[in-house]
C-alpha cells in the first residue's frame, strides 16, 4: 500500500481519471489537466518536490498545453471531412420516410435504416410522404421532397 502514497502515482492516477472523465464530459479541457498531471508525475517521480510545487507545475503544464495544442488536437480528433464523409455515404440522396409532419417553420421525424430522425424542410411535407435527405444540421437531417429533386 505503500505505493500508493507516492507522489508519481497520485498525480499519475489523478491524470488517468480526468483522461476517463474527458468521455464523459466532452470539451477537450479535462484532457491538458490529465496531461498537466501526468507531467507532475514524471517531474515527482526523478526529483523530490514539495506539494506547493507540485501543483505549481500542474498549473503551469495544464494551461500552457491548452494554450499551446489545444487547437491542433480538436483539429485531429473533430474533423468535419470524417463525419461529412459519413453523411455522404449513408445518408445523403437517400430515401426517408415522413413520420411526423414537417412545416418550413416546424420540425418532424422522418423514418430511415429502422431509426427515427428530427428532420427540418423548408416545404410542407405530410406524413407517410417519401423525401430525399440533402443534408444535416449535426443530428437533425435536412429533407425535401422527391419532386423538388430533379434527377
Amino acid at each position: 500500500m505503500e505505493i500508493f502514497s507516492q507522489p508519481a502515482v497520485i498525480w499519475f492516477l489523478i491524470g488517468f481519471v480526468l483522461f476517463l472523465l474527458e468521455f464523459v464530459l466532452p470539451g477537450l479541457i479535462l484532457f491538458f489537466f490529465g496531461l498537466g498531471a501526468w507531467i507532475v508525475a514524471l517531474v515527482s517521480l526523478f526529483f523530490d518536490i514539495s506539494v506547493n510545487e507540485q501543483l505549481i507545475i500542474f498549473v503551469i503544464s495544464s494551461v500552457l498545453t491548452i494554450f499551446l495544442l489545444r487547437s491542433w488536437v480538436k483539429r485531429m480528433i473533430y474533423t468535419r471531412k470524417h463525419s461529412t464523409e459519413i453523411l455522404e455515404d449513408e445518408f445523403l440522396g437517400k430515401i426517408a420516410k415522413v413520420i411526423k409532419p414537417i412545416s418550413p417553420h416546424e420540425n418532424g421525424t422522418v423514418a430511415f435504416k429502422g431509426t427515427i430522425w428530427q428532420a427540418a424542410s423548408q416545404e410542407d411535407l405530410v406524413a407517410g410522404q417519401n423525401v430525399i435527405i440533402t443534408g444535416n444540421e449535426s443530428i437533425l437531417l435536412l429533407v425535401t421532397s422527391s419532386k423538388t429533386i430533379a434527377i
